[in-house]
């Protein structure tokens, strides 16, 4: 969008298709938000999440605000991080335990501490929380909106809100309530050099 769509056409064009182009990105913010609230597998919920925050930078973008279009970039550049991070997540999980259900876990913190806390703090950026990568790029799209496109920050919120508790809800579903018994007999280790040095890279 950056590099070709927008530098084609006039300014003219920007400003009459943009009313268009946000409603879709508000939709996806949404709609991906929502999704991601019932889906069952973690793959599933990753992708859906990704969706919502992608329309969500594409808010941005079309701000047509240098502040805007900042905050898309580095929206992009933090979900690309995260997402990897969680797709590693979820992974590591489902090659150990052989499934990818969300009803599948519970209680890691007490046989997997480690995974835990790295996981917790991904999720956290995952959700834009302060001091973590996603913070500051959200908040100049919600800036961008409020100069250029005010009646837009309703919906906009009520999408990070979704986006907060889908992160609550995965972090609160694996990590905490009582362990089940697979966990405790399967002799696996907490997390392996491998898994340590990935999830620690990509949350630095």
């Amino acid at each position: 969008m950056l590099k070709f769509m927008l530098p084609m056409f006039s300014a003219d064009v920007h400003l009459f298709f943009r009313p268009l182009a946000l409603s879709i990105c508000i939709l996806g913010t949404l709609y991906g938000g929502l999704g991601a609230l019932r889906q069952i597998d973690m793959k599933r919920l990753i992708a859906f999440s990704s969706i919502s925050h992608m329309s969500f930078a594409t808010v941005g973008v079309f701000t047509l605000t240098e502040t805007g279009v900042k905050g898309s970039l580095y929206l992009m550049l933090s979900h690309g991080l995260t997402s990897t991070a969680l797709f590693y997540m979820v992974g590591v999980l489902s090659d150990r335990y052989h499934t990818r259900s969300l009803a599948a876990f519970s209680g890691l913190t007490s046989t997997m501490p480690v995974f835990s806390f790295l996981s917790t703090a991904i999720l956290l950026a995952n959700m834009g929380f302060p001091g973590t990568s996603g913070f500051l790029p959200e908040l100049s799209i919600l800036v961008a909106v409020v100069s250029s496109v005010p009646a837009l920050l309703l919906p906009l919120i009520v999408g990070m809100l979704l986006n907060t508790s889908l992160s609550l809800l995965l972090m609160l579903r694996l990590f905490y309530s009582h362990p089940k018994g697979r966990y405790i007999n399967s002799g696996w280790a907490d997390v392996t050099k491998l898994d340590f040095f990935v999830l620690s890279s990509l949350l630095f």
